[in-house]
């Protein structure tokens, strides 16, 4: 039989691997090295060469995406070889979550299962947790619903059910009973959310040793894409089906595991060569993606990690353009610099906006980026979340301001009211909204009433007029603050900073990032000179509401990306922009100082750098605006680990610099002397924000802007030609 169409376009790794003889197999693949190809291909040479049937093939994949495209590039092999293949019936090829549902629907009854068993999405079990909580009569604030379903899913994640955790401590004696209510509730109901669907099919085998024994001669071979993903359950559930008699090939990168916040263990990658001391490991390195420099640059950076199996990727590829470097002087310099960037490559080449992309390790530096773009008019998208003002803990955040600026906005009572939870239940609330109907008021109205003279049980009365009383108090104590300082407040004392700063990595660190960055956006906000709104918090939640009003380009509109890291997984563009490289910003603050933590940021910064295919650029900036206030960094360890000869460090204008630059460089357009008259240093009084302080400029003539550090209304960028500035009588 003619397998050529098998090997055919393979290199000499990627020939070894596909033609590997059957036995245990750890392939370490690197970005762009073709990894998707070579399991295909396996397959191909499977079913084609080694005589197995499609149907005793299973092959998991991360994503049902992915599992598609494996099933449609394998029909197409096949059937290439021979015509007679190009069904491909019986294949089991997917998502271990999917795989799993699959085999408890073929099994049911000994998986302890109603048959019209029903799987629950995330927001479903959220929603069906809140209610656990609410009929345990728990305080929300301490045991929100989110977290408890993080904190099960651990567990189920870690193959515990409820009854095998000891509880040592009150608070997690209460996170067990939370469990066994939701484990009662799920078994009663039918009910089975994504960490069961694995837990539950790894018990059925365990629990069932001739079924267990049917897959494992059903399935002679086992695949595994993006084997450094899998977690603790997903590890043992392929060790299980493989046993002792089947073959595992398993496809991954230790230097691309970049989701142990989610519970998977790059360890495993370790653990399979320990679990199976005679698996071979072949290497994939040559890189089919980048150019030498983009490579040797990712290369000098991953090398720092501890405990790497170890690779270097190279390519037959010219080494390319250098890396550039732009150092800025605070985010917007930095912002304005990608964009313009981006504008003067689109005019002096082909290139289209779709391949351009900037990525950043929080969605909170995206909001700058927006700013930019929307000013210059560029189209852009939001890959793997919402633009800011759409994201749920900005929505809840401008609900309570909505709420203090204007009592009867009833759509912002309704986000606010029990976010987060305090004890108002639905049934208050439908209370609340009957009252509304019948004497045609406001729902704050209403409650008002309800509070004082409604027909409602003591406690939900305290429960709404301390709500009200939040308002009140709110708006009443911060009347005459700034409005970073007035976002600020709301945060901490409508307690969304604590609900949202709950459940440690992950997404719920990322939203207290965006809270932050909600305060920095207030602080930098400059109502128009001309606008007819007095209130600066009115004006801004009119500017907030617009900003979301504005549509980011459709999915198949011509547009830039923008997207964290995380995100960008898997994805590559001719031109990356990688932002924040600062020591506190990238790598977190949070990881600094722990080993497990940095090196899984480094391999964050890996997979970043290795998504670029002509050009990568990385900028820092000397300031960023955190939480209201300016903080300095030093520019990100990453940076330094780069090495010197491979960058070129450039300004705005593209002017490039003989070396990067040891430190941080003062801002290149800083004036001595600026017009009025003024210095940097000069005290400045301005009509509406008082006394304040000079701290920096940047651009010229006309157009220059400054900050000023005002004495009461904290830091504000001002364009100089328009601002009602003078300078003060005195000099600090």
């Amino acid at each position: 039989m003619d397998v050529s169409p098998l090997l055919e376009g393979l290199n000499a790794a990627q020939r070894e691997a596909v033609c590997a003889p059957l036995s245990h197999r750890l392939i370490l693949a690197g970005a762009g090295a073709g990894k998707t190809r070579v399991l295909a291909h396996r397959i191909g040479w499977l079913c084609a060469t080694e005589g197995f049937r499609p149907s005793q093939v299973l092959a998991v994949t991360f994503t049902n995406k992915a599992a598609r495209e494996m099933q449609q590039r394998i029909r197409a092999l096949l059937a290439e070889v021979e015509p007679g293949y190009g069904a491909a019936q019986g294949m089991w090829v997917g998502t271990f979550h999917g795989l799993a549902h699959r085999l408890l629907r073929l099994h049911w009854r000994d998986a302890g299962l109603v048959e019209s068993f029903q799987i629950l999405d995330a927001d479903d079990q959220n929603r069906l947790l809140k209610r656990i909580v609410q009929d345990l009569e728990l305080d929300e604030s301490r045991f929100p619903p989110r977290q408890a379903a993080w904190w099960i899913n651990g567990h189920k994640d870690e193959g515990r059910r409820a009854k095998h955790i000891q509880p040592t401590d009150p608070i997690t004696r209460t996170w067990l009973r939370i469990y066994e209510a939701y484990e009662a509730t799920c078994e009663r109901s039918g009910l089975v959310d994504f960490a069961e669907l694995l837990l539950r099919s790894l018990e059925l085998w365990r629990q069932h040793p001739a079924l267990l024994e049917h897959y494992r001669l059903r399935f002679p071979n086992v695949l595994v894409d993006e084997f450094q993903d899998t977690n603790t359950i997903q590890y043992a559930w392929v060790r299980l089906l493989v046993g002792d008699s089947g073959c595992a090939f398993v496809v991954g990168d230790d230097d691309q595991a970049i989701y142990g916040w989610r519970g998977a263990r790059v360890e495993n990658v370790r653990r399979f060569l320990d679990d199976y001391p005679h698996a071979a490991t072949l290497r994939l390195e040559q890189n089919y993606r980048s150019t030498g420099n983009i490579l040797d640059a990712a290369n000098s950076v991953i090398a720092h990690n501890h405990s790497r199996l170890g690779k270097n990727l190279w390519t037959s590829a010219d080494s390319g353009a250098p890396i550039l470097v732009y150092s800025a002087y605070n985010e917007m310099d930095e912002a304005r610099f990608v964009v313009e960037d981006m504008e003067r490559r689109r005019a002096e080449s082909s290139l289209r906006f779709a391949d351009l992309a900037v990525l950043y390790r929080s969605n909170a530096l995206s909001r700058v980026l927006e700013e930019s773009l929307i000013g210059r008019g560029l189209p852009y998208r939001i890959h793997g979340g919402l633009k800011f003002f759409e994201r749920a803990e900005i929505k809840d955040s401008m609900a309570y301001l909505r709420l203090i600026a204007h009592r009867h906005d009833d759509a912002a009572f309704e986000r606010a009211v029990n976010t987060p939870p305090r004890g108002i239940g639905q049934r208050t609330l439908e209370a609340v909204r009957h009252v509304a109907a019948t004497r045609q008021s406001s729902l704050w109205e209403s409650a008002t009433w309800c509070a004082h003279d409604g027909g409602l049980a003591a406690r939900s009365k305290q429960a709404l007029d301390r709500f009200l009383g939040l308002i009140d108090q709110l708006d009443g104590d911060t009347r005459d603050t700034s409005l970073a300082q007035r976002v600020d407040a709301v945060l901490d004392r409508s307690g969304l900073r604590a609900h949202y700063g709950a459940g440690g990595r992950g997404a719920l660190e990322d939203r207290s990032d965006n809270l932050d960055e909600l305060v920095s956006v207030a602080s930098r906000y400059m109502p128009p000179d001309e606008d007819p709104i007095d209130s600066e918090l009115a004006a801004f939640l009119a500017f907030a509401a617009l900003e979301a009003g504005e549509a980011q380009a459709s999915e198949d509109q011509d547009s830039v990306s923008l997207m964290t890291m995380h995100a960008a997984k898997g994805l590559e563009f001719d031109v990356v922009y990688l932002v924040g490289l600062e020591e506190g910003v990238f790598p977190s603050h949070r990881s600094v100082d722990e080993d497990d933590r940095l090196d899984e940021e480094r391999r964050l910064a890996y997979v970043g750098m290795t998504r670029a295919r002509q050009q990568l650029v990385l900028s820092h900036a000397e300031t960023r605006r955190l939480h209201g206030s300016d903080h300095y960094h030093m520019p990100s360890r990453f940076l330094r680990e780069v090495p010197e000869h491979l960058i070129q460090a450039v300004r705005a204008a593209q002017r490039p610099l003989s070396a990067y630059p040891a430190r941080v460089s003062p801002p290149p357009n800083a004036h001595d002397e600026l017009p009025k008259g003024m210095k940097v240093g000069d005290r400045v009084v301005h009509p509406k924000f008082g006394e304040g302080t000079l701290t920096e400029a940047e651009g010229s003539g006309a157009h220059t802007r400054v900050q000023i550090v005002f004495d009461q209304a904290g830091s504000k960028w001002l364009v100089l030609s328009y601002a009602p500035l003078e300078r003060a009588t005195r000099r600090s």
